[in-house]
């Protein structure tokens, strides 16, 4: 059975907490991450009658979409509303991870499934990310340093793409050097050209980490003068929030509106726009994400889909002539926690994982 680790471990890979927003708490927020963690309820925001299920259930850790503590507390007790959900769920032993907007927009996360269900094809970033700043290593290195060098910049936070760590290109090849009489050369001698059989080792190395993978390579390596090289790449873009993409055929906006009805459970969507018109290539935000509308009108989308929008972002929606469905808060989101404890069930087998029973639309 898996540790309360071990799923934080497994989420942390699936939706990465640093691709969150910046304002956004995500992580394991409570609990033992050693707790074992073969009970397991996914729900959107935890509510006094989701802890008296949890606790009713024997959870060891609730994966809520929405966090805990959003914002720093002076204090919890058994009086403040923070405190009669975080209280009982220590006293219980209840772990709680929220993965939140890395959630929202991780390949496979929220507005993936939003799109899939809505028949949006190929989707891409609504709001593209640049990616961090990154530069390329290459040093040069006797056989004798190759794997010592390699473990050193890769200990230091080097050779990470994606998903895959400890990545390098290696090449081996011929080095030169004619070493002065101040010289003490660790192959070959002083006061004549020598011939060296080096390797070429490339790898890449995030800008926050190129002090520290540096002084790593200098240390590990056993030249006198070591001979590398620094290369800023250009930035490129990594995921990014929202998603957009066209529908297989052009349909009525008034379609539209009834598909998303039927594959979000919405009990009542709210639409702005003229029915009878056309739409096909249409924008995705879950959630509360109207900011997005000025992203959707300038990737010149016939529609937004989010869950709720602020009245002035509805009249400015209206003059632009952009279609806008709003499913709800709620219904944009619930279908990807009960899908996530599905993928969760299915990646250990024996664990038993559900979306919570309990839990409703606060808005009828």
């Amino acid at each position: 059975m898996p540790t309360v680790a071990d799923i934080a471990a497994y989420l942390e890979q699936f939706a990465p907490c640093a691709t969150a927003a910046d304002w956004d708490n995500v992580g394991l927020l409570l609990g033992d991450p050693a707790a074992s963690g073969d009970r397991v309820m996914t729900c959107l925001t935890i509510t006094p009658d989701l802890v008296e299920e949890a606790i009713r259930e024997r959870v060891n850790l609730i994966v809520s979409h929405h966090p805990i503590l959003f914002r720093p507390v002076k204090r919890l007790t058994a009086n403040t509303p923070d405190g009669q959900i975080v209280l009982p769920l220590l006293r219980a032993g209840i772990a709680v991870y929220s993965p939140h907007t890395a959630f929202d927009n991780c390949t496979g996360g929220i507005n993936d499934t939003l799109c899939r269900r809505l028949g949006v094809l190929n989707p891409t970033p609504l709001r593209p990310r640049t990616a961090a700043g990154q530069f390329k290593l290459v040093v040069f290195v006797p056989s004798a340093d190759l794997a010592k060098v390699s473990d050193a910049v890769f200990a230091a936070g080097a050779g990470t793409i994606g998903q895959y760590n400890e990545c390098s290109f290696r090449i081996a090849g011929k080095g030169t050097f004619f070493g002065t009489e101040a010289t003490n050369p660790v192959v070959g001698q002083k006061g004549r050209r020598e011939d060296v059989d080096e390797w070429r080792l490339e790898v890449v190395v995030p800008e926050r980490n190129v002090t520290a993978v540096v002084a790593a390579m200098r240390k590990a390596h056993s030249y006198e003068e070591v001979a590398f090289d620094l290369y800023p790449l250009k930035p490129g873009t990594s995921g990014g929030e929202g998603r957009i993409g066209l529908l297989a055929e052009p349909t009525t906006l008034g379609d539209l509106v009834s598909r998303a009805k039927q594959e979000l459970a919405a009990t009542t969507v709210q639409v702005i726009g003229d029915l009878s018109r056309t739409v096909q290539k249409v924008a995705v935000a879950c959630g509360a994400a109207g900011e997005f509308l000025s992203d959707s009108m300038r990737a010149k989308a016939d529609v937004f889909v989010t869950g709720e929008l602020r009245f002035h972002d509805a009249l400015t929606a209206r003059g632009a002539d952009i279609g806008v469905i709003l499913p709800g808060h709620y219904a944009t989101e619930r279908h990807a926690v009960e899908e996530l404890a599905t993928k969760l069930s299915s990646e250990w087998p024996g664990l038993t994982a559900w979306a919570s029973r309990v839990e409703r639309d606060p808005i009828a």
